[in-house]
Order: C-alpha cells, then structure tokens, then sequence
C-alpha cells in the first residue's frame, strides 16, 4: 500500500527523519507534536494549558493539509512528563473533540524532547 506523506506550513517541521503524518489507504497517522510554535520553533511560553493548546493546534494544522478532522480522529496518545497536569490537559483535549470521544491511552514519560510537558499523536480514518 502506497504511503502519502502530509505536511503542513502551520505546524513545526519535523525535528527528525519522519513525516508530520502519513496516509496509508484511508488511514493517517499523525506523528507527535510537540508544544512548538511553527513561526519560532521554539516551545510556547506558559504552563501545561498553554502548552497543550499550542500540540493541539499543531495536530489540528496537519489534520487539516489531509482534509479531516478532530472529528475523523480515533485513536489519542498522550506523554506526559507530569501526570497530575492530567486534568488540565483533559480540559484542553475537551476543546477540540466532542462525543463520542475517540480511544486514548495517556503514559508518564521521564522526559521529551526539548523540555516539553506534553506530546500528543492521533490516528485518524477518512472516507478514503
């Protein structure tokens, strides 16, 4: 199956050898953002609200190069450097999806990269 790579200007460019995210038939995976700011490329300045806002409108910018939706998403994965920031990034989460909400895992990670408190990847299925 041919991959498509996705990328978006309104998100960071990839800090590494990956795509933003990739369409493999109607499947696309979104590869984890960051709280980075796509003009700066720094991280945005604040506390975990302010910093899962700016992962979500990373992930929303490259969901939207592939022509789909918060609401086409169906699987969220969340690190976290600080587990009891775990409400506050639910209130955040709860911003940009509505009912039913997608399946999620949410995982204590010791450190990300550039001093980061958040990193979010989504898997999202389309229409084809």
């Amino acid at each position: 199956m041919p991959r498509q790579p996705i990328h978006s200007d309104s998100a960071p460019k990839a800090i590494g050898p990956y795509s933003q995210a990739v369409r493999a038939g109607n499947t696309l995976y979104l590869s984890g953002q960051t709280p980075l700011d796509p003009v700066t490329g720094e991280m945005v300045a604040g506390g975990i609200e302010a910093q899962a806002t700016r992962v979500f409108e990373n992930l929303k910018a490259v969901l939207t190069a592939a022509g789909v939706t918060f609401d086409d998403v169906v699987r969220v994965a969340i690190y976290m450097t600080d587990l009891g920031n775990f409400g506050s990034v639910n209130e955040v989460m709860k911003r940009y999806f509505r009912e039913p909400y997608p399946a999620r895992s949410t995982i204590g990670v010791a450190a990300l990269p550039r001093g980061a408190a958040v990193e979010i990847d989504l898997i999202a299925v389309t229409g084809g």
